[in-house]
Parts: structure tokens; C-alpha cells; sequence
């Protein structure tokens, strides 16, 4: 029997890769890639010459019988994505479940994910959280805001720069223009940046300047 290697990537900077990544993306018999354009790149970076198989959310379900017979087989497969880790807003789940299911070791390594830096840099109650990951576009989008109205734990959000500035005005109006957040963008990247303050203040920041990049949102909970 095989095994399946989960393997986090870099959010921005290629230093955050782990030495351990680079020797399993070394080793493994197939990489799975999210974007094998994308994941091209980092592989040439690192001087990693395999081959690579694309998986993502649109093939996922008619490629999975595929992998697990060759992790039957025993076959070293490791899955990628674009950035961070598998799995969390990011194909990964479909795979592991089929895995778990079929008594094939599953080992996820530790390493990048894009909002554990952002919460923690937060500066709000981190020793508890809710992590929302993107909200639905249209149908239950209000109905997940709704749902989360008494939380009180520090909640976590996935955002796009061109929908963040409706997210947030969203925000102001289901939480309170007063609620506490931090907008963290460009994670590990050169013009990383957090911007803090009420979602009033936030709004207005963003506003009057153009929002870009990858964006986590932290949102403070309902306070007790």
C-alpha cells in the first residue's frame, strides 16, 4: 500500500518552503497539482524533476478512482495546490476521504497556510476561532452571515481584493460599523501589509485605496 503526502506551499515568499516539502516533492512517484502551470514553476525553483498530474476541483471527482489505485498499487503520491495548504480552500478533501476510507496512510506535512499569520498578527482573541473560509457568492451567502451573528469567537474569511470592499460594507451592516477587524493582504510577500481598526474605518481605508492582492479577513466576535 501506499501513501499520500499532503504538501503545503509557499503563500508568497519561496523561503517558507520546507526542507522536508522539497525532499518528498523529490521522492514521490506523482505530484498532484492544482495548477501543474503554477506548480511548474515552484518545482524548477527548487531543481524538483517529476512528473505531475493535474487535479483540481473541476477533475477531482472523475480522477480520484485513478489515485487510489495507484496508491493501492503502492505508489508515493503528493498533493499540491497553487498556495498553502490542501485542503483548506483548496482541492484536497475528495482524496483524503478516499484515502481514510480505503486504509491508505495519509501525511500532512506542517507548513504554509495563509491564515495563521493573518490571525495571529491580528492583534484579536486568537485562542479560539471559527474559520469561514469564502463565503458563498449569491444563494446562502446572507444566510452564512446570519448564522454567524452571536459568534464570539475571532472569525476568519477568504476574500478576493475585488469583492472586499462589499464584503466588508456587508460586515458593517450584519455585525455593526463599530466591529473590530483586520484586513491582511499579500501574505508573506513583499508588500504585506494589515490594516486594523472598526469596519467603518477599514471601509473608509479601503475606500480611497485600492485593495490587491490575496486577502484573509479577521473579524472580531460578538463580545459576551
Amino acid at each position: 500500500m501506499g501513501r499520500l503526502y499532503v504538501v503545503p506551499t509557499p503563500v508568497g515568499n519561496l523561503e517558507d518552503m520546507t526542507f522536508r516539502a522539497i525532499r518528498i516533492l523529490k521522492e514521490a512517484d506523482l505530484i498532484l497539482a492544482e495548477d501543474t502551470r503554477t506548480s511548474g514553476i515552484l518545482l524548477k525553483h527548487f531543481e524538483i524533476k517529476n512528473a505531475m498530474q493535474s487535479y483540481h476541483k473541476f477533475n477531482e471527482h472523475k480522477t480520484v478512482e485513478g489515485i487510489i489505485n495507484r496508491l493501492k498499487a503502492g505508489e508515493t503520491i503528493a498533493l499540491v495546490s497553487d498556495a498553502g495548504t490542501p485542503g483548506i480552500s483548496d482541492p484536497g478533501f475528495l482524496v483524503v476521504r478516499e484515502c481514510v476510507k480505503n486504509d491508505i496512510e495519509v501525511q500532512c506535512l506542517p507548513g504554509a497556510t495563509a491564515f495563521v499569520p493573518a490571525l495571529v498578527a491580528s492583534g484579536l482573541p486568537d485562542e479560539r476561532f471559527c474559520f469561514e473560509g469564502f463565503l458563498p457568492q449569491k444563494k446562502g451567502r446572507m444566510i452564512r452571515l446570519n448564522g454567524l451573528v452571536e459568534e464570539t469567537r475571532t472569525m476568519i474569511f477568504y476574500e478576493s481584493p475585488y469583492r472586499l470592499v462589499k464584503t466588508l460594507t456587508q460586515f458593517a451592516e450584519i455585525f455593526g460599523p463599530e466591529r473590530q477587524v483586520s484586513v491582511c493582504r499579500e501574505i508573506s510577500k513583499i508588500h504585506e501589509e494589515s490594516v486594523r481598526g472598526t469596519l467603518q474605518e477599514v471601509i473608509a481605508h479601503f475606500t480611497a485605496t485600492e485593495p490587491r492582492g490575496e486577502i484573509v479577513i479577521i473579524l472580531a466576535g460578538k463580545e459576551d
